[in-house]
């Protein structure tokens, strides 16, 4: 029975979710968005990442872009169905605050024929 004894009804609840300093949310899909070394992303590497529900050991694809994005399905918003988790590679740089850093980035300057603006027209 209802209140007061009336017919039974439907109870509607709307649910927020306040922000959060790792996830974001669109839909029932939830996304990280991690920092990953620049060798990481180039040679791929197996990383810890955290989720709402626990840490996983992530795979990252050889020749990943930054930007990239990785799906882990059903590990999103707990619905039916569930949303996904979707972990977004942020290829983050070592600072050149050291005689040593320099001439690491120095060493891949020359090792590599790379040009970013390339694509631009530019030279």
């Amino acid at each position: 029975p209802g209140i007061g004894h009336n017919q039974p009804g439907d109870l509607f609840l709307e649910v927020t979710f306040a922000p959060h300093k790792l996830y974001k949310t669109e839909g029932n899909d939830v996304y990280l968005e991690l920092p990953v070394a620049p060798w990481e992303a180039a040679l791929g590497a197996t990383v810890k990442v955290p989720t709402p529900t626990g840490r996983v050991d992530l795979k990252i694809p050889p020749g990943s872009a930054d930007g990239r994005q990785l799906r882990l399905k059903g590990r999103g918003i707990p619905t039916k169905p569930p949303g996904d988790f979707y972990v977004v590679l942020s290829i983050a740089l070592p600072k050149a605050d050291s005689e040593a850093a320099k001439a690491a980035y120095e060493a891949m300057a020359k090792s590599f024929n790379f040009n970013p603006r390339a694509n631009l027209g530019v030279e």
